[in-house]
């Protein structure tokens, strides 16, 4: 599904409202669902990156539809503002020079592969998100980090060491699982 372009300035409004609101309240903004279109009300997974200066200052999102996608922003605008874990909570004087994106993600799909070559094989550079898990480690990099990583062996490489793994790590029990994203901001 695709959004239009006024929905996605409701969505991009709605999370920096979230961010504001909970500067001055210490929680999200809450969401009444019937005031958004229909589109807006579905269960989708979102995650909002907030930069600085095009300097990360936080991300954080759901990989799985849970929610109604304007709750969602809102949740996950909130989350990154105040709750990643790599940076301090963000502060008012922060919030007047903060870009916002927001990624739609598409269900996650299985990948079937035989070894790591034929992962990487499988791999579509600046398309995919990939969710690479093993045992109770996860981790996932959006389709915008083939920007900083556009080498599909690295790319894996580096999405295992956020999984907690080691760069070098395989096993035949790893899964892995392709997603896309609509991306605005």
């Amino acid at each position: 599904m695709s959004l239009t372009e006024t929905m996605q300035n409701q969505l991009l409004e709605l999370a920096r409202q979230s961010i504001a609101h909970g500067l001055q309240t210490g929680r999200p903004l809450p969401v009444n669902l019937g005031d958004y279109p229909a589109e807006l009300r579905q269960n989708r997974a979102t995650f909002v990156t907030l930069e600085r200066g095009d300097q990360l200052r936080g991300c954080i999102g759901m990989l799985e539809a849970v929610r109604p996608l304007a709750e969602d922003v809102a949740e996950n605008a909130f989350a990154a503002a105040f709750r990643d874990r790599r940076f301090p909570p963000l502060t008012t004087e922060e919030l007047a020079d903060l870009d916002l994106h927001i990624s739609v993600l598409s269900p996650a799909v299985a990948l079937k592969f035989n070894s790591e070559v034929d992962l990487i094989a499988q791999l579509r550079p600046g398309m995919d998100g990939i969710i690479l898990q093993e045992g109770g480690r996860r981790g996932t990099f959006l389709p915008s980090v083939w920007e900083d990583l556009p080498n599909p062996k690295q790319f894996l490489q580096h999405l295992k060491q956020k999984a907690g793994l080691p760069a070098a790590y395989w096993s035949d029990t790893i899964q892995a699982y392709r997603y896309t994203t609509e991306m605005f901001g």
